[in-house]
């Protein structure tokens, strides 16, 4: 009896240990990855089972980020220049007070829209006090930065050839006063010579100016003055000073350079040789003042990004005419729209578009009193502009806005690897 019941209980005990071991492979086959199977019967018909896997599928999304493009414009004119006839013409005898706005109305629709307004101021704002005059010595008041503000400029060009008309004084007090209404400039400093980076929509510019000379006013600094005080064209300056605009990160470097000869229509052999180097030390954008003509624009394309010269962008403003000088070509400018866009995503910044608008400047009289005036040349021929329809004048700005178009369209095509 107890040999049966020692019997009956080793095989209960042989069951429970094979029940244990196979549930424990089980779950070790589950522990492993190997998944279960569940067998269903389709219908009574049929004796085939259906095998259903519940392994886990793994999905990736894909996650496509959009490209964050962003964008500014930037104008430039070239010399604004205020001659005596022009400061006479500005002041009222009633109030004892200058107005040069009615010379910008016109432009202003063009110059305030743009992220940012840029021109060579070729003048001195030294004060009433040492006498306002025109060319060779120039003092204007600074009502003509009033005028410059209300039209719409961020930042006036100080370093050219009349930077030092009125000695250190003028040049300090020309400093004040532009800041004094609100705008920003390059080229000569009070003190310490720093670079200006401006950022718009997320894109950090650099802006440098450099001029040829000062028409022998030098001495009218001591030689530690002249070092900081007014950037001077030197190779190693420049490129010393794109090196620290780099390291500013900055997307885009534009210089503004006061160059070339005088009334000729074409840039000289040393223009385009200095031109390319700064290209080549990291500048994206030059443009060019002093010649009073326009003279030609180039697309460089340097590792596959293009970079903009303009030799000269021509007298935005000036009293030079072809009755005074001879040269119908004084009475040209071009104001010029450069489109910038950065993708925000990949660090590139493009010179994506430039649009050119030719400039014709006035001159008229109306009951006896003389008047300037900037006319954009194409909306004058449209009709958007009327100031009378004398075949004479229309005949001679249909003229320049050939020839300043001429000159801009030979070579001026953004290429395709932007």
């Amino acid at each position: 009896m107890k040999r049966r019941f020692s019997i009956i209980l080793i095989l209960a005990l042989i069951f429970f240990l094979l029940g244990f071991i196979s549930t424990i492979f089980i779950d070790f086959r589950g522990y492993l990855g190997i998944e279960k199977e569940t067998f269903i019967p389709v219908d009574n018909e049929s004796n085939e089972d259906i095998v259903i896997d519940y392994e886990e599928e793994n999905i990736e999304e894909e996650i496509i980020e959009e490209a964050k493009i962003s964008n500014l414009k930037i104008l430039a004119v070239g010399d604004i220049m205020f001659h005596s006839p022009q400061l006479n013409a500005a002041f009222n005898k009633e109030t004892k007070e200058y107005d040069f706005t009615p010379v910008f109305k016109y432009v202003k629709k063009y110059i305030e829209p743009a992220d940012i307004s840029i021109g060579n101021f070729e003048t001195v704002t030294a004060g009433e006090e040492v006498g306002y005059s025109g060319y060779p010595r120039f003092n204007t008041p600074e009502a003509a930065l009033l005028a410059l503000k209300d039209a719409g400029f961020d930042i006036l060009s100080t370093a050219n050839n009349h930077s030092l008309d009125h000695g250190k004084k003028g040049l300090i007090n020309t400093i004040d006063n532009i800041h004094k209404y609100g705008i920003k400039n390059i080229g000569t400093y009070k003190e310490e010579n720093t670079i200006l980076v401006e950022e718009v929509n997320d894109i950090r510019i650099g802006f440098l100016s450099y001029t040829y000379g000062l028409n022998g006013m030098d001495y009218t600094l001591k030689e530690e003055e002249l070092n900081f005080m007014v950037n001077l064209i030197d190779e190693g300056r420049i490129k010393s000073h794109i090196e620290k605009a780099k390291a500013k990160e900055v997307d885009l470097i534009v210089v503004f350079i006061h160059w070339g000869n005088e009334y000729q229509r074409e840039p000289s052999q040393y223009q385009m040789e200095l031109g390319e180097k700064i290209i080549g030390w990291g500048a994206d954008i030059i443009l060019g003042s002093h010649p009073h003509v326009v003279q030609r624009s180039q697309i460089i394309n340097m590792d596959g990004k293009d970079k903009f010269i303009i030799y000269s962008m021509g007298n935005f403003l000036s009293n030079q005419r072809k009755e005074t000088m001879g040269n119908p070509y004084t009475e040209d400018g071009v104001m010029v729209q450069l489109e910038i866009e950065k993708d925000l995503t990949e660090n590139i910044t493009i010179i994506k578009n430039i649009h050119y608008i030719p400039t014709w400047v006035h001159k008229f009289r109306d009951n006896g009193r003389l008047f300037y005036e900037i006319l954009p040349i194409e909306d004058y021929l449209r009709g958007d502009i009327e100031i009378g329809d004398e075949y004479s004048l229309r005949e001679r700005l249909e003229k320049s806005y050939n020839d300043t178009m001429e000159k801009m369209s030979e070579n001026s095509t953004i290429s395709e690897l932007n």
